[in-house]
């Protein structure tokens, strides 16, 4: 007797099927399958070395190739209008008070330290009066020179009298510098370090830009303290000024002299040429010092001999001697790095009279005004005093 016809319906259908498949995997015990865990390389800790040549490779690159693609193919195809860079002077925001307070000078760093020395050896300049008709002539005379920043000082030997025109404010010094140096030169020859004859050997590190033709002479040749401070006064020789610095010690033995003269400004704070003007005076302290050379005891006559043979012989003449007739007398040192132009000096008229002027005109870069004033300065004041 055949099977019903519903068994083979039943056992082939859809849903014979699926209840198996639900019966099978509901009943049968299944086995838990753990994932497979990716394999993941772990990298190599980089050696120290390795950093240290990423480091150089990346710092040569920010320092030195991009500055010089720039310059090199940026700057030209696209200019750029250059301002003026933000310098920001930190030891003076640090120390505020170091700059007009400091004793002495180490590796360029102001240093504070008791001073050694409680009486000056230098005079005071004895002023009696102030010549008011002279210093208003000199103001007018300023007010024409929108431009330039004057100060001057003058002073006349027989009354005692004077001019002030911002003489205590602070300027660059320049070559004036110089005048200091030669005259702590003579002190040192005084106190048997050295003598006028003693000979410096011209090495490169001396050599300096600017005025002077010592710069360009051979190396290896020595030269006289005589000779280098011939050329530093009258030739405002900036190679001979370094080596007559070093020969006494270094600045800080130029600026400790200047203390015990007392002197509370000037100060010399780089070598030559100082194109920043961080060699600083006041008009006040060089006339101070001048005026030493001529009536104190700080020398001896025969070294003011020599200083007075330098300083008649000076080879720019278009500063206060230009301002002066050819029969005066002028002993002087003038003083340019562009910014700033003067001139210090004594001045014998033709009449006997003697007055020491020093003229300082802070100015734009090498704007001729400023040469202009101090002459015309120069001529106002001769005739005032030599009338």
């Amino acid at each position: 007797m055949p099977e019903p016809r519903y068994r083979d319906y039943y056992s082939n259908s859809d849903i014979y099927n699926s209840r198996y498949e639900q019966y099978y995997f509901n009943n049968r015990p299944q086995k838990r399958v753990k994932p497979l865990k990716r394999k993941v390389k772990k990298s190599k800790k980089t050696s120290i070395f390795g950093k240290l040549v990423s480091i150089i490779f990346f710092a040569a690159l920010l320092l030195y190739v991009l500055p010089y693609s720039f310059n090199t193919f940026i700057a030209d195809t696209f200019p750029i209008k250059k301002g003026k860079m933000l310098k920001v002077d930190y030891e003076k925001l640090l120390y505020p008070t170091h700059s007009y307070l400091y004793k002495d000078l180490f590796l360029g760093k102001y240093i504070i330290k008791d001073s050694k020395y409680s009486k000056s050896l230098m005079y005071d300049i004895k002023e009696n009066y102030e010549i008011s008709g002279l210093k208003n002539k000199l103001i007018n005379l300023a007010n024409e020179y929108k431009n330039i920043d004057p100060a001057i000082y003058v002073y006349e030997y027989k009354n005692g009298s004077y001019v002030d025109i911002k003489a205590d404010k602070v300027y660059p010094a320049a070559s004036i510098i110089k005048l200091p140096v030669l005259i702590e030169m003579f002190r040192e020859i005084e106190d048997k370090k050295f003598n006028l004859y003693d000979t410096m050997e011209l090495q490169d590190y001396y050599r300096a830009s600017g005025s002077g033709k010592l710069q360009y002479s051979q190396g290896g040749i020595e030269h006289t303290m005589d000779y280098l401070a011939k050329i530093m006064i009258e030739n405002s020789d900036n190679s001979s000024t370094n080596m007559i610095i070093s020969k006494m010690g270094g600045m800080p033995q130029v600026n400790k002299a200047m203390q015990q003269w007392g002197l509370k400004t000037t100060r010399i704070n780089n070598w030559l040429p100082d194109l920043d003007g961080t060699n600083v005076t006041t008009p006040r302290e060089l006339g101070k010092m001048l005026y030493n050379l001529d009536t104190s005891n700080i020398l001896t006559a025969d070294s003011k001999q020599h200083i007075a043979d330098y300083l008649s012989h000076v080879k720019n003449n278009r500063l206060l001697q230009a301002g002066i007739p050819s029969d005066a007398i002028l002993l002087h040192k003038t003083g340019d790095i562009g910014f700033m132009l003067g001139d210090a000096g004594i001045v014998k008229t033709h009449n006997g009279r003697k007055y020491i002027v020093v003229i300082l005109a802070k100015r734009p870069y090498n704007n001729l005004k400023g040469k202009e004033l101090i002459v015309r300065a120069s001529q106002i004041i001769y005739e005032h005093i030599a009338k």
